[in-house]
């Protein structure tokens, strides 16, 4: 069934514009992947089964399903939903599904549902027993129909995916399961907070398949896209533990690297219910370690932000040389090494602005990357910034493209700031952050909720680092693991 549900589909491929499919979200699933989606479901034993393939294509993980189905002995008939709105795809659609009826060994109803699977439904009804989805990935507006209909799980820019996801969750029943391959963005970060509480608050998160190489997953597609696979049960008992697999491709999920997780580890036990993506022993031991730390950026009265000044739209107060009514303005590139080289002549690497809102105080200061290359071997990349480096000045700028660490009440001492950076800029917090966080763009919402140690802890770390000139990684690693080894020992005396 599948074989052939993929070979028709290959027509329509060919016929249809790879252009015109992406300004619809329209990605189909690889052979490989729809039969590992399959084999996630735990088949319930029940003769008669209601099955929902919301955004269903061509019928390609339908017909994946039906083949997991065919094994089992104890079902006597399914009955199957599928939304698809696309006209181009309709007619494939229902030749795929009569192909899988008279293949099929039980009986087999189904019916297609042309209408917009979010807004078509008022009253979202619980019916599916098993729900299996590759929703549309596309951002759409807050205003569109589907977000407004979705207010509960909208904040920020919506993106039609976990709008998808989150309609599934309402179409299970209780101790229905559902299996999605969407994008890795909505397990941190401040848009997707709604739905998070959305998932964790309706069912349990059981597995996680990650897919080490993005470029991957939708291969023929060209996609590039940090995916992974889900399965979650609609319930409100929370798991001692997530199993969380992980291939390097679609081709290779016989030769699968398998983690079993605490739960807490996880998933967040915060506010915001981030989710930890762990793929070994010596992540979950990063997790651990540092969360053993109970202080936040935001607790200690510090914040990340990010840079003041969107340099292109300020071309005409951009300058190249320094005058008396000029000041500096900081970018990515006068990063080096753990200090700040500047000038470095670049354009406009100098504003001549009165704009408040643009200059901030000639403060300490600890300034990150926030854009990083994929193949860049680190994510957190830093340098400290001192004010009595540039004494000349009261003010200066920072491009929007570079965060900084702040105080939220009074300018940061030297120590606290070479304390930041020990932290930083050590391989354990950089691999704490990749955990978190997929994407190479280093966020400020997520970096505020990072654990760190208390204020003394910072200080006593920075005076560390000042008694030589080393900023290297290799050094911050040897204050850091042992100030850690220290508090984990003092941590269980005290217990």
């Amino acid at each position: 069934m599948l074989e052939y549900v993929i070979d028709k589909t290959k027509y329509y491929l060919d016929a249809m514009p790879k252009k015109t499919r992406k300004k619809i979200g329209q990605f189909f699933t690889s052979r490989e992947t729809a039969i590992f989606m399959a084999s996630l479901f735990d088949i319930p034993p029940k003769k008669h089964l209601s099955i929902l393939d919301p955004g269903t294509g061509s019928g390609i993980l339908t017909a994946a399903l039906m083949e997991r189905l065919q094994k089992e002995k104890n079902i006597n008939s399914v009955s199957l939903t599928c939304y698809e709105v696309e006209p181009a795809i309709l007619d494939l659609l229902k030749n795929n599904l009569d192909y899988i009826k008279k293949s099929v060994k039980f009986k087999l109803e189904y019916t297609i549902i042309t209408k917009n699977y979010i807004t078509s439904q008022s009253k979202p009804q619980s019916f599916a027993d098993i729900i299996i989805g590759n929703p549309p990935y596309m951002k759409i507006n807050r205003s569109a129909e589907e977000a407004t209909s979705m207010n509960h799980v909208v904040h920020g820019a919506p993106n039609l995916y976990f709008l998808f996801a989150s309609r599934s969750i309402e179409n299970l029943i209780d101790m229905g399961q559902m299996v999605y391959i969407i994008p890795r963005s909505w397990t941190s970060g401040a848009y997707f907070k709604a739905f998070r509480h959305f998932l964790f608050n309706n069912t349990a998160l059981q597995h996680i398949h990650l897919f080490v190489s993005r470029d991957k997953v939708f291969e023929e597609e060209s996609v590039l896209q940090e995916t992974i696979i889900i399965k979650l049960q609609k319930t409100n008992i929370i798991p001692e533990t997530v199993t969380i697999t992980s291939t390097e491709t679609t081709y290779d999920f016989h030769h699968l690297n398998k983690i079993i997780v605490p739960f807490h580890l996880v998933i967040g036990h915060d506010d915001n219910k981030y989710v930890y993506l762990v793929t070994n022993k010596e992540d979950v031991n990063v997790l651990e370690r540092l969360n053993n730390f109970n202080n936040t950026l935001m607790s200690l009265n510090m914040k990340m932000k990010t840079g003041l000044t969107v340099d292109f739209r300020e071309t005409e107060h951009l300058m190249d040389s320094p005058t008396d009514d000029n000041i500096p303005m900081f970018f990515a590139q006068h990063l080096r090494d753990g200090r700040i080289i500047f000038p470095i002549g670049k354009h406009g690497e100098y504003i001549d602005t009165k704009k408040n809102s643009l200059l901030q105080p000639n403060y300490n200061y600890l300034f990150v990357k926030r854009f990083t290359s994929k193949e860049e071997s680190r994510r957190l990349q830093c340098s400290i910034y001192l004010k009595e480096d540039f004494p000349q000045y009261e003010n200066i700028s920072t491009q929007n493209k570079l965060n900084f660490i702040a105080s939220k009440k009074k300018e940061l001492s030297k120590e606290i700031v070479y304390g930041l950076y020990c932290l930083f800029n050590s391989s354990i917090y950089d691999r704490y952050y990749r955990i978190l966080n997929g994407s190479t763009q280093v966020n400020s919402s997520e970096v505020n909720t990072m654990p760190i140690p208390t204020i003394e802890g910072i200080e006593y770390l920075g005076r560390e680092l000042l008694l030589g000139k080393d900023l290297s990684e290799n050094k911050c690693d040897d204050i850091l693991e042992e100030y850690i080894d220290v508090e984990t020992r003092r941590c269980k005396k005290i217990s």
